[in-house]
């Protein structure tokens, strides 16, 4: 997320000499090449111009920390900007109404709003605990409100049906009615989109948020188109009150000129990001996390959040008294930890999330592909209980059954029972409660499956 913008933004704010202060003349050049990343980041020209202006306000005349480099000293400058510009900080939604409190999602065809919908229908139900109703206003495409039928299924919402011979404001109304009874506490609605602005979609979806006067208007746009995702946002809400923005398919958006030129642009707070497809691929936006994250910093709250609330606690502590036992780490528990990591959105969304992963050579993490993760796992079943278990019966004909069964080469069984080893001598150095010893073995670990 944002890859580009990183690299440009930390190299750039990296070469920045000078001692005491920062001054005109020796930010001039530096800044100058921030206005060039935003601009490559398409983030819009008049949040550009005025971003470069703040922080050079900001920055000179202002005596650098002895703690601090100049560049160091800048870097707090414009993360501080980035925060401003994002919004300062999360903005939760609105949800204090008799129930049920009506969301309403707008936005073009083809910008995930079904799926976003599902998602965070899943995250009132799993997060604030609430009772989530969904329903389908998009009588254009029947295909529409069969997704969202099969989607909020998969995740457990209640399901109200609709039909393309129907009007809009009918289908709302019934649901809402539907709602009360069913003592839902939050409805959220799926309206129609279309592939571009035109009168008669904007008049329909005022018309539909006369009649059901939804406390939240979301407007979902997709950042990957970059600052017109903000003109279009800007577009809803001068013909719409919106309350919000979710920025979605941001895991492939290398530039980040969506999340940086919005909230200038309209106003509204960007309220939830999504990261992924999968229905658990959505998070509050935090414009500090954010902007840590394309400062090359990380984002190790969100990191530690995600591994609380998606880990397996109790396979956890199961295998850490197995290990302290002195008991055998064996391919059962490799898997358990390649599952893990599977269901936490895979290396690359882990990695998103680590400081200093912007120091790694772009090479080495465009090499990190999660289907890997699925490979690895698709090995180990391929093993019987007993191989798993005792993983030094896997030898030639064993490793060739093990290969043709799982439709992977040969090498992939021995690179997986080779990362093994390597786990399992770790875990020995753990056991003894050496933990500099354990620190070395990681290293080790690293560069031998670099290898």
């Amino acid at each position: 997320m944002f890859d580009n913008l990183t690299d440009r933004l930390s190299g750039t704010l990296k070469k920045l000499k000078g001692q005491g202060r920062l001054t005109e003349s020796n930010i001039k050049e530096t800044l100058r090449e921030v206005r060039m990343a935003l601009l490559e980041a398409d983030v819009a020209l008049p949040v550009v111009t005025d971003f470069i202006e703040k922080v050079r306000q900001g920055a000179v005349g202002q005596e650098v920390q002895k703690s601090l480099n100049p560049g160091q000293a800048l870097v707090k400058i414009v993360q501080a900007e980035l925060i401003k510009v994002m919004g300062e900080a999360n903005e939760a939604l609105n949800l204090k109404t008799n129930p049920p409190a009506v969301v309403l999602m707008a936005g073009l065809q083809g910008a995930g709003k079904t799926t976003t919908v599902a998602k965070l229908g899943r995250f009132l139900k799993e997060k604030e605990k609430k009772k989530v109703g969904v329903v389908s206003a998009d009588v254009y495409r029947p295909a529409a409100i069969k997704q969202l039928e099969t989607l909020a299924h998969d995740v457990d919402l209640v399901f109200f049906p609709s039909d393309a011979s129907e009007n809009p404001v009918d289908i709302v109304n019934r649901a809402i009615d539907a709602a009360k009874r069913q003592f839902v506490d939050v409805l959220i609605v799926d309206t129609a989109g279309r592939l571009h602005i035109d009168d008669e979609m904007m008049d329909e979806i005022k018309a539909l948020h006369a009649a059901v006067k939804p406390i939240e208007t979301l407007f979902v746009v997709d950042s990957m188109t970059g600052q017109d995702a903000a003109n279009t946002a800007k577009a809803f809400h001068d013909a719409l009150p919106l309350t919000g923005v979710i920025l979605t398919k941001a895991d492939g958006d290398a530039r980040g000129g969506a999340a940086l030129s919005i909230r200038y642009i309209t106003g509204k707070p960007i309220k939830f990001i999504g990261v992924g497809e999968k229905t658990d691929a959505l998070e509050p936006f935090h414009p500090d996390r954010i902007a840590s994250r394309i400062l090359g910093m990380g984002d190790m709250l969100s990191l530690i959040e995600e591994i609380e609330q998606k880990a397996d606690k109790k396979k956890a502590d199961k295998l850490a008294r197995k290990i302290q036992k002195g008991k055998s780490f064996d391919l059962n528990d490799l898997r358990d930890q390649l599952l893990q990591m599977q269901k936490m959105g895979g290396m690359g969304a882990l990695m998103d999330k680590l400081p200093g992963m912007n120091e790694v050579p772009k090479d080495m993490r465009d090499k990190v592909d999660d289907k890997h993760l699925a490979r690895q796992i698709a090995v180990i079943n391929s093993m019987t209980a007993k191989e798993r278990k005792y993983p030094d019966l896997i030898k030639g004909n064993r490793k060739r059954r093990i290969a043709a069964g799982c439709g992977q080469e040969l090498q992939d069984v021995n690179r997986i029972l080779k990362q093994h080893k390597m786990m399992q001598k770790m875990m020995k150095k753990f056991s003894k409660g050496n933990m500099a010893n354990m620190m070395r073995g990681m290293k080790g670990n690293m560069r031998g499956m670099r290898r």
